[in-house]
């Protein structure tokens, strides 16, 4: 095949990849951050909508020594393990990065990408690991979607995720991936939202004024200019119970006849529950603001899970795939094959998402999390599914761990992306507890985290679970059991 302009890899010697070339790649692979990885010479080339498999022509838009970035110019030889997207704008949109990659090689992927951090950075050999959890549904498993809005050039009010690699929004009336009981609000709730005047948020428009160098050498504070009322949608649905919530994050409280409209939507939806207003009126990446304001129905909705009843609300942490949260709990619970004499230690506990469950099978659970919120969450769930054994504390993992006058059997830790605080696994070398599961949602920390715990500490890794807790992305989660 002649393409005009096309380098090939005919003189290893010279480099010769620039900014802008059209090259040839064979993908090979796929890496965390979802994009498929080829070889361009001795550089990784990494290539956005690509998967294993692919042969394509790619247009190089960053060249460094060793790696380089590309953008899909045309496929000239398809995987066998493409597909075509469920969903129209998959292209464009920045919330999914794999619906073009068939469900079953999705899971193998992100096996081998648990496998891959644990032996290379973890510097476990052979790790034990599992065949990911598949889920039941790939699409439509969400039970929480929150939507920047903005404005169309047309002067339209939009909805979505923004498009790969900016903050410009793909407007959307209904997402393949959130539940589909939620997909009439968004189409619908946007029309409201611009029918009543409100002003959307304008993230270019707002910014830090301009002050003078001189009043800058005086550090004087700077305010930011903030432009438009609305910046999200937020929808929350219970999988179990089809109660909803709809919450607006706002800069300012004063909506318009907020509360008639929050009538009508409760109205018109039999199923929404609840009608919220949070508060953000900072210039921020941070979606929810601290403060949370109910304006109609109920502050909450109510869900089940692991036969428990737990009240959720807006800006409460859940996970996104209740079922598949299900599944790995019920990992856990038959791999620590508990006697029910057992001291439990939850660490990042959230509302007691796995503390309660976990509660009915050990003599003590414990649960600390930072956020005073969750805490008070966790012991209002313990409260209503009659469960007295549970007893949750306030403060970070770091500081509040080394103080609690405890010898936990288990200790249960499910830190941020970030992985856990190097002051939180000395102390649990400290505690040595008999038993630790490790939970995570990014391998490279949970490899770097599980290394300190076995070479330093002595621990064995004895198995590790990979969950599929976000079908059509490159997100895994996964739960690691350690033993002295």
């Amino acid at each position: 095949m002649s393409l005009p302009n096309l380098n090939t890899i005919n003189n290893p010697g010279v480099d010769r990849w620039q900014q802008g070339e059209l090259v040839e790649v064979l993908i090979a692979d796929l890496a965390d951050t979802g994009e498929g990885v080829g070889k361009l010479d001795n550089r990784v080339v990494f290539v956005p909508d690509t998967v294993t498999g692919d042969r394509a022509l790619v247009r190089l838009v960053r060249v460094k020594p060793e790696y380089a970035h590309g953008k899909l110019h045309k496929l000239l030889e398809l995987s066998p393990h493409r597909i075509r997207p469920s969903c129209i704008v998959a292209d464009k949109c920045g919330g999914c990065q794999w619906q073009h990659i068939e469900y079953k090689y999705q899971l193998e992927a992100k096996r081998n990408q648990v496998i891959q951090a644990i032996e290379r950075i973890g510097k476990i050999t052979a790790p034990t690991v599992a065949p990911a959890l598949e889920a039941s549904s790939p699409l439509g498993y969400r039970n929480k979607a929150t939507y920047p809005l903005g404005i169309s050039a047309s002067g339209n009010l939009q909805a979505g995720y923004y498009r790969k690699g900016t903050h410009h929004i793909v407007n959307l009336n209904q997402c393949p991936v959130q539940d589909e009981r939620l997909n009439p609000l968004l189409a619908e709730v946007k029309e409201d939202i611009q029918r009543r005047g409100w002003e959307v948020y304008n993230e270019e428009q707002t910014q830090q004024p301009q002050v003078k160098k001189k009043v800058l050498n005086k550090k004087a504070p700077q305010k930011t200019t903030v432009v438009g009322k609305v910046r999200h949608l937020s929808l929350r649905i219970g999988r179990r119970t089809g109660e909803m919530l709809l919450t607006l994050v706002v800069t300012d409280w004063n909506l318009p006849e907020v509360k008639e409209q929050a009538q009508d939507w409760l109205n018109r939806y039999p199923e929404l529950v609840g009608v919220s207003l949070n508060y953000n009126p900072n210039n921020t990446n941070v979606i929810f603001g601290e403060e949370t304001r109910t304006i109609a129905g109920e502050a909450y909705l109510t869900e089940k899970f692991a036969n428990l009843e737990f009240q959720l609300r807006p800006d409460t942490f859940f996970q996104v795939y209740t079922e598949q949260a299900e599944a790995l709990l019920q990992v856990i619970v038959e791999k620590l094959n508990l006697q029910g004499n057992e001291v439990l230690l939850d660490a990042y506990c959230g509302i007691g998402t796995f503390t309660l469950p976990l509660a009915k099978h050990v003599k003590q659970a414990i649960g600390v999390e930072i956020h005073a919120g969750s805490i008070e969450q966790a012991r209002l769930n313990a409260e209503i599914n009659g469960i007295t054994n549970a007893n949750f504390q306030v403060g970070a993992v770091e500081k509040l761990l080394p103080k609690l006058d405890i010898q936990p059997d288990i200790v249960l830790i499910d830190p941020p992306r970030k992985g856990c605080d190097r002051a939180v696994l000395n102390t649990l070398l400290e505690m040595r507890p008999r038993q630790i599961v490790y939970i995570s949602c990014k391998p490279a920390t949970l490899a770097r985290d599980l290394n300190i715990l076995c070479t330093q500490g002595g621990y064995q890794l004895t198995y590790v679970q990979p969950a599929d807790f976000f079908p059509q992305t490159s997100h895994v989660e996964s739960a690691a059991f350690l033993r002295l």
